[in-house]
């Protein structure tokens, strides 16, 4: 089994350190999350005038969460290749032009409409133009997530870590990958995936949203076991959520909820409803009936999908519980 990716620094204490959105009644999700400015940005392109998008990257600049959530969403759109094609063509030297493009490619890929290589080129090409931006990486992480062996996973990984060490999406797509790892014969609690998750919140900054992260450990792994039959869907029903370490982690992410939540980071919903799932699952209403207010109309696919082919049904449905509805 090959190790897991180095995570460099000296651990901290506490006191040292997707996505998508449902609409109430929409039954459908949107990856835009709260981004007003993407928002209009890929309304304006779905419409077939791209001078929004061009500038909204113009504008993100580096930072590189919200670029790497940005070029995300617009790759998601049916014509993205054809106009970041028409963009790269017209500016072969522009680096939004080529990393759109790339991830438009990734995209195509995942849903089985574009060969693998393809895509996987287009990211090397984009990383080419513009070396210090991890979001060509990203394309190749998200890529390798699905389709590609673990080390093409870890290395994707690395290359995305030293260009930014905080990178959001990339340690959620990480350890997605490593929660499918067989246990090895260690105890439900000792799983890799959660030390791996605890390091990298453990060497954030205090305010950093990577304190979530073995919250999402947590999930992952319930996905894992819900789908390979030992742990029942329903959450109740197993010891999943009320070990010792699992008490610990959803303590510990909702005490820094309270105390650090980033109003500004593009994708904290997905944070939000990470910590309303687990706290559901773990018989704990009143709090998760706290982030269902923090999360309003914002739902995400995952983690909901985790339990229920329907995870519009499964997000309203415990948030009802919370609330009392």
């Amino acid at each position: 089994m090959p190790p897991l990716p180095p995570l460099l620094g000296a651990r901290r204490t506490r006191s040292d350190q997707a996505a998508d959105t449902a609409p109430d009644g929409s039954g459908a999700f949107d990856g835009a999350l709260a981004d007003a400015e993407l928002h209009t940005a890929r309304a304006a392109l779905a419409q077939g005038r791209r001078q929004a998008a061009r500038s909204l990257l113009l504008h993100t600049g580096d930072d590189w969460d919200r670029r790497g959530h940005r070029l995300t969403v617009l790759a998601q759109e049916p014509y993205a290749v054809a106009w970041a094609g028409d963009w790269l063509h017209t500016e072969p030297g522009s680096a939004d032009a080529a990393t759109l493009y790339a991830l438009a490619q990734v995209q195509r890929a995942l849903r089985g409409k574009e060969e693998p290589d393809v895509a996987r080129e287009a990211c090397t090409d984009a990383a080419a133009l513009a070396p210090a931006d991890p979001t060509p990486w990203l394309g190749l992480l998200q890529l390798a997530r699905t389709l590609g062996p673990e080390h093409e996973v870890l290395g994707a990984f690395a290359e995305l870590r030293r260009r930014h060490p905080e990178h959001h999406h990339a340690h959620h797509l990480l350890l997605a990958r490593l929660a499918e790892r067989p246990s090895g014969g260690r105890a439900a609690e000792d799983h890799e995936v959660y030390e791996l998750a605890e390091l990298a919140a453990a060497q954030a900054p205090a305010d950093s949203p990577l304190a979530v992260l073995p919250v999402v450990a947590l999930a992952e792994r319930y996905r894992v076991l819900v789908g390979a039959g030992p742990a029942p869907a329903d959450p109740a029903a197993c010891g999943h959520w009320s070990g010792p370490r699992a008490r610990r982690i959803l303590r510990a992410g909702f005490d820094w909820w309270l105390e650090w939540e980033h109003d500004e980071h593009p994708r904290r919903h997905v944070d939000l409803n990470h910590l309303a799932f687990a706290l559901s699952c773990a018989g704990r209403p009143a709090e998760a009936a706290a982030l269902f207010q923090r999360i309003g109309r914002h739902a995400t696919p995952a983690p909901w999908s985790f339990v229920h082919s329907d995870p519009l049904a499964a997000f309203r449905a415990a948030r009802a519980r919370a609330l009392g509805h």
